[in-house]
């Protein structure tokens, strides 16, 4: 069993009570047994080092970046590269210390967090956690199905290709579970609920989904698309992702099983979190990294210089904010309600409008279950807070841990809480019933 907990020095950060771990050691190194406490943060500001004079650099050699092995210390967080070179990153050491050591709490069989600034391209939080196996770069692959989350493609498509919105009605029946060809036939005896398409993608509502894009969509642009958004392409990061892939069949039953994200499609964490904060700067894309410097043997720092910029929108304003208006239903009254507020009703990040979706399948063959959650926020904006994106990727076998939402919005506010947002707290770990939701 492994644990992430970490001991942070000079940075006034004490997570769990884990045997010291060293100050470049990744958390997976160790093992440990028993309950996890409670997150301790102190208010010491983080230690920096004295600042070098970066040399001039053109094109950022950053072979051998190992991002499994992220480590936390005086200077930040850094990743070793090759010839014994060190990759400062981008990465907020409390943030990335919080994401592991929510994780680590509830044994977690896999989970990779990513939390994005929209503004900028920083990586902010890059953290994945494995109960068993060799470590992996969880954060890159592309091999869990993208679920409901693929709902956020079939929305851009059915507002550009077929001019419908938010408050778009459709009427439906069935289709919780799976979807049947009865599903995408209108039938007024039959369909005995109405839902906006807002309302639909808040609560996932696959009959709708599966019955609009049958509609109004073909596969080509359901393609066209996931086109758009990357998919079957990569995505730029200072290491490689694998490409999040569509495979759309020739049938229309599975046409509209996809279109509502029943398999065929995968999605990275990476790429989920890049969608995000697409989103949030109106349809515009982000250059995503996470290498600011790179520390030599010798004691020279180089500076990495500013990615180069993606120039190309994923959609348009209008789309984009049309497709943003459907998502913060899912806090707001759908899916992720009950993840995002108290057992009062009182949200955990009062005065933060959340634009979110979530997605959940499992492989009863193999005896994985996936959710996801992706979105960002604030959707809404807020004078001086700084929005961000966030994925989550939760792998849960036939024993459930814990959803995506839940880990999702504990990050959140982690990060709005070192906003000082008024009213927002840190995260305090839940016990095994706080767990089930």
């Amino acid at each position: 069993m492994r644990s992430s907990l970490v001991a942070l020095a000079g940075v006034g950060l004490v997570v769990g009570l884990a045997p010291f771990l060293g100050r470049n050691s990744h958390p997976r190194a160790a093992a440990a047994e028993g309950p996890v406490t409670a997150i301790a943060l102190a208010t010491t500001a983080l230690t920096e080092s004295p600042p070098k004079p970066p040399e001039a650099m053109s094109t950022p050699d950053l072979t051998g970046l190992d991002l499994t092995h992220i480590g936390l210390g005086d200077d930040g967080a850094t990743a070793p590269l090759d010839r014994g070179r060190v990759a400062r990153l981008t990465v907020d050491p409390i943030l990335q210390a919080i994401a592991w050591d929510v994780m680590a709490s509830r044994h977690i069989p896999e989970c990779s967090v990513v939390l994005l600034d929209p503004k900028s391209g920083e990586v902010l939080v890059y953290a994945s956690h494995q109960e068993q196996g060799p470590v992996r770069d969880l954060p890159t692959e592309a091999r869990a199905p993208a679920a409901s989350v693929f709902k956020i493609i079939t929305a851009s498509a059915l507002v550009d290709d077929a001019g419908l919105g938010a408050d778009t009605r459709q009427c439906y029946s069935g289709g919780e579970e799976r979807i049947l060809a009865s599903d995408l036939i209108d039938n007024p005896a039959r369909d005995r609920w109405c839902v906006t398409l807002g309302g639909a993608m808040g609560r996932s509502v696959n009959a709708v989904f599966a019955r609009l894009a049958s509609k109004h969509l073909d596969a080509a642009m359901l393609e066209r698309a996931a086109a758009h958004f990357s998919f079957n392409q990569s995505v730029p990061f200072d290491t490689k992702v694998e490409p999040s892939t569509l495979h759309v069949p020739a049938d229309g039953l599975g046409f509209a099983r996809t279109a509502a994200g029943f398999w065929n499609s995968t999605l990275s964490p990476v790429h989920a979190a890049w969608i995000s904060a697409a989103l949030e700067r109106g349809g515009e894309p982000v250059h995503p990294f996470i290498v600011r410097e790179i520390a030599a043997g010798n004691g020279s720092v180089t500076e990495v210089p500013p990615r180069s910029p993606l120039t190309t929108p994923l959609v348009s304003a209008t789309t984009a904010a049309a497709v943003t208006r459907m998502m913060e239903h899912t806090v707001a009254e759908g899916t992720s309600f009950r993840a995002f507020h108290d057992a009062r009703r009182t949200p955990f990040l009062p005065g933060i409008t959340v634009a979110g979706k979530t997605g959940t399948l499992t492989d009863d063959h193999a005896q994985r279950y996936y959710t996801w959650f992706t979105g960002f926020a604030p959707s809404q904006p807020v004078p001086g807070i700084r929005p961000v994106a966030v994925a989550v990727l939760v792998v849960n076998g036939p024993s459930w841990r814990i959803k995506a939402n839940t880990v999702a919005r504990e990050i959140l506010q982690a990060y709005f809480a070192e906003q000082k947002v008024p009213g927002v707290s840190r995260p305090k770990l839940m016990t095994k019933e706080d767990t089930a939701d």
